[in-house]
């Protein structure tokens, strides 16, 4: 028994010398950096890290680590920053962005159109031409476009658009056609088959409607899955971002991720919430949590859609739209269905993340999430609202009383300001996009982009949160300027508070002994530079893990 315990302690201890003969410690000095640390901007001009995790910081009057078994970088006094992180955003749906039509910013259908049909020249297919970002209300007309315009541009192939926020679908005939789509279709529940005064549809299809068609688009294999991941997540990388959460993930998705932390192959942390549109959904969620070793990747939340989009009119509100009489929007689930999938979900002891646009929506979901965290004790949890775009003002204090988390996207103020007044009227817009109203009342709110609605870059969002303006900075003074956040409060949106909204502060979001080694090099500081000027900020390099997974070329 002596010898095998001499023995066993003989390995453990080559073992243990092994690792750290392994261990690779860096030492980035030279850099302009900073850090939040419980809620405060602390400077220094160094960082030191080993292998995937932090060591120490150093500030002006602290000498440096001279040791020879040290690799050294100079950081040439550019600004250093913890890792941005993405609390909302779409990663399959942003690389398959890159691999297909882009309409967005197209000033009319038929320059859509002409888009689509370059595209189409150099991309050419026998199947499904697919493409996304078109958005009405960007043309002269502020009409939905039609069916006629693709058909006479698209005749071989069936073709599926999607709109800027991915709750509307613009097809051809083909494709209402292999869809079984026609006069007499009658919509599903919570979605809408637009159609002429003849009762015909004109070829868009919103929310649940959409479903007609992707349920007949082929799925893709977990090798183009794995491609398309990578491809989306190497350019979010260059972006800065070291971490986003993927909103509404399904089981192959999940599977392609696990595999490509397996190789070693994320360049960025994704943090998936399930998505209860999966078939499979119930039984994954009975698997429990996920964690890879490297906390590369994770799933131990759930995404539910409770309304659509406010560009298509489908955001659900308390009183009609103002600009369309007699409608107000669409609530994708019977309110005991939803009721029904956050108490399990709670049940199930995943955090529960609701989609959420208008004050009806909010509501709705507010008090479905009161009643079942009463009735689960899951409070602990950070159940969120994904969007928290249009609250009534009675509604704002509830997040913080029922320690429910708003995950905002900043750059939506001020892509819908020329809309949403249209959509809401002046008397709505107290409670619209009122990101300084919810930290007034105490509301944890974690910061993202919605990608690929909006561009993944989260300099975008940095300065949308502390202008309020577009990038031609208009309006003046910033759209609902009472609503602006400081520099400060922006940073630690995008970072300690978007990781704590994780469940992950202990590990991200700010840069401290023991925590990842994830950081960024800039051009520009952030807290120096004109604000108008926040959003040209150009990323050096990205760091994840310790490791290098971006660099300007």
């Amino acid at each position: 028994m002596r010898k095998e315990y001499l023995a066993l302690s003989v390995a453990l201890s080559l073992a243990s010398l092994s690792v750290n003969c392994m261990a690779q410690t860096t030492l980035m000095h030279h850099v302009n950096g900073y850090t939040l640390v419980d809620g405060k901007l602390q400077t220094f001009n160094a960082i030191q890290f080993t292998d995937d995790k932090i060591d120490r910081l150093f500030t002006l009057n602290q000498a440096l680590p001279s040791a020879t078994d040290i690799t050294s970088i100079d950081g040439k006094g550019k600004t250093l920053l913890p890792g941005l992180i993405d609390a909302h955003g779409h990663v399959l749906g942003y690389g398959l962005s890159l691999l297909t039509a882009d309409l967005t910013n197209t000033s009319s259908e038929q320059q859509a159109v002409e888009r689509a049909q370059v595209f189409s020249k150099n991309n050419p297919t026998d199947g499904w031409l697919m493409g996304r970002g078109w958005n009405q209300e960007l043309w002269d007309s502020k009409q939905f476009p039609t069916k006629e315009s693709l058909d006479k541009a698209f005749k071989a192939n069936p073709v599926s658009f999607g709109r800027v926020d991915g709750h509307a679908i613009w097809v051809n005939s083909k494709a209402l056609a292999l869809a079984g789509i026609s006069s007499t279709t009658v919509a599903p529940e919570g979605g809408e088959i637009v159609k002429d005064e003849q009762g015909n549809p004109t070829g868009v299809l919103i929310d649940n409607a959409m479903n007609l068609v992707f349920n007949i688009v082929p799925d893709l294999n977990q090798q183009q899955l794995q491609s398309t991941l990578t491809l989306a997540m190497d350019s979010l990388a260059s972006y800065g971002l070291t971490s986003v959460h993927d909103a509404g993930i399904n089981i192959d998705n999940i599977k392609a991720y696990q595999q490509l932390a397996a190789n070693n192959a994320m360049s960025v942390r994704v943090n998936g919430m399930l998505s209860v549109e999966d078939p499979r959904f119930t039984s994954t969620l009975k698997q429990g949590h996920i964690t890879t070793a490297d906390n590369m990747f994770k799933v131990d939340s759930v995404k539910i859609s409770a309304d659509g989009a406010l560009g298509s009119r489908g955001a659900a509100l308390i009183k009609e739209y103002s600009d369309q009489p007699g409608h107000k929007g669409l609530m994708l689930y019977s309110d005991e269905q939803l009721g029904k999938l956050i108490l399990q979900s709670m049940k199930a002891g995943f955090q529960v993340n609701t989609h959420a646009i208008g004050d009806n929506a909010n509501q709705v979901v507010l008090d479905k999430y009161q009643t079942a965290i009463a009735a689960t004790d899951s409070k602990a949890l950070r159940h969120r609202i994904e969007h928290a775009q249009i609250l009534d003002l009675a509604d704002i204090p509830r997040f913080a009383q029922l320690g429910v988390i708003a995950s905002i996207q900043a750059t939506h103020a001020t892509s819908d300001k020329n809309m949403a007044e249209n959509r809401l009227g002046k008397a709505r817009l107290a409670g619209a996009y009122a990101w300084r109203k919810l930290l007034n009342a105490n509301a944890v709110i974690a910061n993202g982009s919605d990608f690929p609605i909006e561009s993944p870059n989260p300099f975008f969002g940095l300065h949308a949160s502390v202008t309020r303006q577009d990038h031609v900075n208009q309006p003046l003074d910033g759209w609902l300027a009472t609503e602006k956040l400081s520099r400060i409060e922006a940073l630690k949106s995008f970072t300690i508070d978007a990781a704590y909204a994780g469940h992950q502060e202990q590990l991200l979001g700010s840069l401290e002994s023991s925590k990842k080694a994830d950081f960024i090099l800039v051009e520009d500081d952030y807290f120096t530079i004109d604000p108008q000027q926040i959003w040209q900020n150009k990323v050096i390099a990205t760091w994840v893990n310790g490791r290098k997974v971006f660099a300007k070329e």
